[in-house]
């Protein structure tokens, strides 16, 4: 293996620190003494990719087997990959500064829909063939995983093999398995035979999908009986027995999340109908009190991070949050350590936990109420009050905050222009809330700012029959809020509906939206998430070259008994439970948490035992 030699074109990007690796932490071996090659993939640049925990749970894992070298590969930003191109420079990670052809395997996370361009132009920058079919024993398998993997089908043509699940375990049990092949000399395809029958495994060769006149899909089958019919995820069933890093990475520049991140449980009791995280991450399982204790000792030990971030899908749900704050805040407040607790709900903040954490430092406070009425709220079973919000916010104000963000969307199921009113409402609220403080009880300079995103309908969520708002409608709402929000205090923001628009389409999307993807990375698009590289042009002449109508996916209702490009999918919750969830939003009825109840979600069939006792 010979380095590219960088030297002559770092000088003329910005930020070349991106390209170096070598950060504290990282992870270094003798490649004479490695058996297998893993490249870790992720489709944007450096600093977001640095802040992926999940990156940095599997580079450790994969690091910690003696035979296996998991690298980083990140996206090259745009004056990057000019450089590169002019020099003949392919694509290459980070810890050897080698070309990704010669890994075994090319790895890529899909965290989001719009990195799909930039998951091919690495692959073609890495000068490996863009389409599975394509690839000869001499290529690395290209291979993915990640949430956005629970709808394959769009990348179908791309991926040689989808991992779906937790990777954890799973990761293990195909690198060990990969050595076997290896060591018996069989071709490429019979590796693709033998890992399909690992959990979680999903060969799209391996199967084929008819469609009926109207467009919509007749069947998919399996080419031979002997590859599953229904691919179900891998989980982690004991967060604590599994190897979490006891060191982390110290980034060379400034990332998005510069700070230790600890998971302190995984999945979540809430049920909002709009999250796919809340329905593919079940079961909840937590971290124990001193293994999360542990770990956060182990990182800041390790990286000297100011910051420790305590991870989850709803981190105040954590059933012994308060307990966890004062062992910490207790622990690191004098070494200035402050503790981020993101995702924290409105009716589970507790005032004591807040002045803990203000003990060390003050940072903004971010609620996401999503809908401005309590019908809407119901709708979508987010299970708070208005009475939580402004509770929470009053005492947060006493305590001397002054900045609060707060997010909603629009465009959800049912929603009217009263509920865009209750947005406006809420806002306006929280301002004289403030107000209502006498002056030498609060803080000064109030900012309170509104956030809306526009609803995409996920995949394995209640509403993935719904039909997305169009364009016009989108702007309509978001204007219509602008004439709403006029105090001096609140500030609002809102998404581009373009991207949610073709966020929509891929999300749901099946392999002929592929076909789509693939145009409009020939016609230019790359970096979609980014506002200022996104191509909508580009992207309308893709979709008209290849036949596909972007409103029959993101804009058409479906039936129950359609069926859906990824119903071959099992995240262990039942179709039949996501189309009672959709009845009872109809009705506007809520569903109690899992520690409240049980809704029979199927989660405990296939995963847990037959009880429904899933929170552990």
């Amino acid at each position: 293996m010979k380095s590219i030699d960088l030297k002559d074109i770092l000088y003329k990007v910005e930020k070349p620190a991106r390209y170096i690796g070598n950060e504290i932490n990282s992870a270094k071996k003798n490649l004479d003494e490695v058996n297998v090659r893993f490249g870790f993939a992720f489709p944007d640049v450096y600093e977001v990719g640095m802040s992926h925990l999940g990156m940095h749970i599997l580079y450790h894992i994969l690091n910690a087997e003696k035979d296996v070298y998991c690298e980083r590969i990140f996206a090259p930003w745009v004056d990057m990959e000019e450089e590169m191109r002019k020099n003949n420079v392919p694509l290459f990670t980070l810890e050897t500064h080698s070309p990704v052809k010669e890994l075994d395997f090319f790895s890529f996370t899909l965290q989001y829909e719009l990195s799909y361009t930039n998951i091919l132009n690495m692959i073609e920058l890495g000068n490996v063939p863009i389409r599975s079919k394509d690839r000869t024993e001499e290529d690395p398998f290209v291979v993915a995983g990640g949430p956005c993997a629970y709808n394959p089908e769009p990348l179908a043509e791309v991926i040689d093999f989808f991992m779906l699940g937790e990777g954890e375990e799973q990761i293990v049990q195909v690198m060990n398995l990969y050595k076997e092949w290896k060591k018996q000399g069989k071709s490429r395809n019979e590796f693709l035979e033998m890992v399909c029958e690992i959990k979680g495994i999903y060969v799209p060769s391996f199967y084929d999908v008819k469609y009926n006149e109207d467009n919509t899909i007749k069947s998919f089958e399996p080419k031979k009986d002997s590859y599953p019919r229904r691919i179900t995820k891998a989980i982690v069933d004991d967060l604590d027995s599994v190897n979490y890093p006891d060191s982390v990475m110290v980034p060379n520049i400034d990332i998005v999340h510069n700070r230790a991140m600890v998971e302190i449980f995984r999945g979540c009791i809430r049920g909002c109908r709009f999250c796919q995280a809340g329905v593919i991450y079940r079961p909840v399982r937590e971290r124990s009190l001193e293994k999360v204790e542990k770990i956060a000792e182990d990182l800041l030990k390790s990286s000297g991070f100011e910051e420790l971030s305590l991870a989850s899908l709803s981190t105040s749900d954590y059933s012994k949050i308060e307990d966890l704050v004062n062992i910490l805040v207790g622990k690191y407040s004098g070494e200035r350590i402050g503790l981020s607790l993101p995702s924290l709900r409105l009716d589970k903040f507790p005032i004591e936990v807040i002045e803990e954490i203000q003990k060390v430092r003050k940072t903004g406070l971010t609620f996401a109420p999503e809908a401005g009425t309590q019908r809407l709220r119901d709708v979508i079973n987010k299970g708070i009050t208005e009475e939580d919000l402004t509770k929470t916010v009053k005492e947060a104000f006493e305590l001397g905050w002054t900045t609060v963000k707060l997010y909603f969307m629009i465009g959800l199921p049912t929603e009217t222009y009263e509920d865009l009113d209750g947005i406006a409402d809420l806002a306006n609220k929280v301002v004289d809330i403030y107000y209502s403080i006498p002056k030498e009880k609060r803080g000064r300079g109030l900012k309170v700012t509104v956030s809306t995103s526009c609803f995409v309908p996920k995949p394995f969520t209640p509403f993935q029959w719904y039909e997305q708002d169009y364009r016009d409608e989108f702007i309509e709402k978001q204007n219509y809020l602008k004439s709403k929000l006029k105090n001096r205090n609140i500030k609002y923001n809102y998404h581009e509906s373009k991207t949610s628009f073709l966020e929509a389409v891929v999300a749901r999307g099946d392999r002929r939206v592929g076909e789509t993807i693939i145009k409009a990375w020939e016609l230019g698009c790359t970096f979609d998430g980014w506002g200022e590289k996104f191509k909508y042009d580009k992207w309308l002449e893709a979709l008209e070259s290849t036949n596909v109508d972007p409103h029959f996916y993101a804009n058409r209702k479906r039936e129950y008994t359609e069926v859906l490009p990824w119903d071959f999918v099992n995240v262990g919750v039942t179709k039949d439970f996501l189309q009672r969830e959709n009845e009872r939003a109809l009705s506007e009825k809520i569903t109690p948490n899992c520690r409240m109840s049980c809704a029979a979600c199927g989660i405990t069939d296939d995963f847990i035992g037959g009880d429904c006792k899933c929170v552990r």
